[in-house]
């Protein structure tokens, strides 16, 4: 099979039926660190280059991108000096790894690449591809495992910059290949032990790459599926070293779900006339399931102005007579039941730490209260770390400290979250997430939103096949109660066309949500519910 995308369409579905792992390259696959290291090797390349010709008198020859895909990308580090300086008729010693960067050896020159990388690193951070990230976590939703491979012995650092080392169930790295005597690529060496670490062979694994030299280990690997991530415009050269499958970016791609239709990267939008409900509940009973801020009010520019329109609270309280609602947010339990005002709805509050209902429901996570003492700590130290950063705002929780920069300029925002991981390193009781213009500092321990909707789910006794849990929600981490309910519900995110999401389908606004309450609350009441 050879097969070449390449055209923004999601046009491949990946069974993950058929495959127990994925394996994926760091640079140019899950990070955006590839031009970062082009652009080092240059800066290095080009000053030894010019110093040597003003030595040697040898003519100037700039490293250029051919050079970089050629003889460096993929490949560890002291291998890429080497090719590179081979492919230039320059010999030098190799040396020893612990060579100072001034050195004029191999290993020294891999050295001063290295120091620059770290520098360039610690100025700029680490950005990531949302598609890339977006399809990790709907494999791993769907059982399957997966892996990290590079040849840098930075990648565990890049990867905690970027925020996503929790999305790999194994690192394999440059570290790694000195430690166990491995051969780098275009030997399949690193796949291999990152597929043996998972437990799965590797005609039963997928593996993803971005460098020629990748995907030939891939090819010699014998892997179930070798896609080559074309950035650089070379997607004959991709298909031509082993890749099955070629795409310009991962968005491309789908996942079968267990009918066998796609789940894409962005939602369809969601149907609001009756008939089209009526259709898709069939005869199940609905529970439905809001997030708070941004799906039943617009997202305002601080917390306390998000007020609930008497439109929206009529239409969740004509909703709440004909099936359980539930709103599940952020915010203090108390402080969103003070918000919405109706009785007879279930609170979620702190992402679902405190649930509180009809029928004298009342629950606290049982591992929550330990945390208080921690989030006081960290509140008390943001306030006046923060206090220099203009629009800033600290909201403090029971169980957890907001972050907002909403209203901070785009040029401060890194200033407010190295603020912010300072204080986690002096709180480790406590883990950052991000939201929409929002760090949040939670418990760390394993809760979200979607472990509370199934925690209510079987609490109200609503764990049934008769049951269609309907979740809808607008923020990143509502995307934790999509992926709950993928197999068992509707996810419904609220946003414009094209996000990258978990959930089934999209409306629009709030004042698409408040069309569509109404529109379910139709339906139910026709029918007798």
């Amino acid at each position: 099979m050879r097969v070449h995308l390449g055209h923004g369409g999601s046009a491949y579905r990946i069974d993950p039926a058929t495959f127990q792992a994925a394996i994926f390259d760091l640079d140019g696959v899950v990070t955006r660190t590839a031009v970062v290291h082009a652009a080092t090797w240059k800066r290095l390349f080009d000053a030894y280059m010019r110093e040597r010709s003003n030595r040697t008198g040898e003519p100037f020859r700039p490293f250029t991108d051919e050079d970089y895909r050629k003889y460096v990308d993929g490949l560890p580090r002291y291998d890429g000096v080497a090719a590179f300086l081979a492919s230039r008729n320059i010999e030098l010693p190799r040396g020893r790894p612990d060579d100072s960067p001034d050195r004029e050896t191999v290993s020294g020159l891999g050295n001063r690449k290295d120091a620059l990388f770290k520098e360039t690193l610690k100025r700029d951070g680490v950005a990531v591809f949302d598609t890339s990230v977006a399809l990790i976590r709907r494999l791993r939703s769907r059982g399957v495992k997966t892996a990290l491979v590079s040849s840098s012995r930075n990648a565990r650092a890049v990867l905690e910059t970027a925020g996503v080392t929790e999305l790999f169930d194994v690192i394999v790295d440059g570290n790694d290949l000195a430690r166990l005597d491995l051969k780098g690529k275009p030997a399949p060496d690193l796949f291999l032990a990152a597929a043996r670490s998972l437990g799965v062979s590797a005609d039963r694994a997928l593996m993803v790459e971005d460098a020629l030299s990748g995907v030939a280990a891939g090819r010699a690997g014998k892997f179930g599926l070798v896609i080559g991530v074309d950035r650089a415009g070379q997607a004959d050269a991709l298909a031509q070293a082993g890749a099955d499958l070629v795409v310009e970016d991962l968005g491309e791609l789908s996942l079968v779900d267990g009918v066998g239709d796609p789940d894409g990267a962005s939602a369809a939008p969601m149907p609001e006339t009756g008939e089209a409900i009526t259709l898709l509940i069939a005869s199940r009973r609905p529970a439905v399931f809001l997030d708070y801020d941004g799906t039943l009010t617009p997202i305002v520019a601080r917390p306390e102005l998000a007020v609930l329109s008497d439109e929206m609270r009529a239409a969740v309280r004509r909703l709440a007579r004909r099936c359980p609602v539930a709103v599940v947010s952020g915010r203090d339990r108390a402080d969103v039941e003070q918000l919405v005002g109706l009785d007879d709805l279930i609170y979620a509050g702190s992402h679902g730490f405190d649930i509180a209902g009809p029928g004298d429901l009342h629950v606290e996570h049982e591992d929550a209260a330990r945390f208080t003492e921690a989030v006081g700590r960290a509140a008390a130290m943001l306030g006046p770390a923060l206090s220099g950063i203009d629009g800033a705002l600290v909201e403090p929780k029971r169980f957890a400290v907001a972050v907002h920069h909403r209203q901070v300029a785009e040029a401060d925002v890194s200033d407010v979250e190295t603020v912010v991981d300072r204080v986690l390193r002096d709180v480790p009781e406590l883990r950052k997430t991000r939201g929409k213009k929002v760090f949040e500092l939670r418990p760390r321990f394993d809760w979200d939103k979607g472990k509370a909707v199934l925690w209510l789910l079987e609490a109200l006794k609503l764990d049934r096949p008769d049951v269609l849990p309907v979740y809808v929600g607008d923020d990143t981490t509502d995307e934790d109660a999509f992926r709950a309910l993928r197999d068992r519900g509707i996810g419904i995110l609220v946003g414009p066309a094209g996000t990258e999401t978990e959930a089934r389908y999209r409306l629009d606004d709030t004042e698409a949500v408040g069309r569509f309450l109404a529109a379910l609350s139709d339906t139910l009441e026709e029918a007798g519910g």
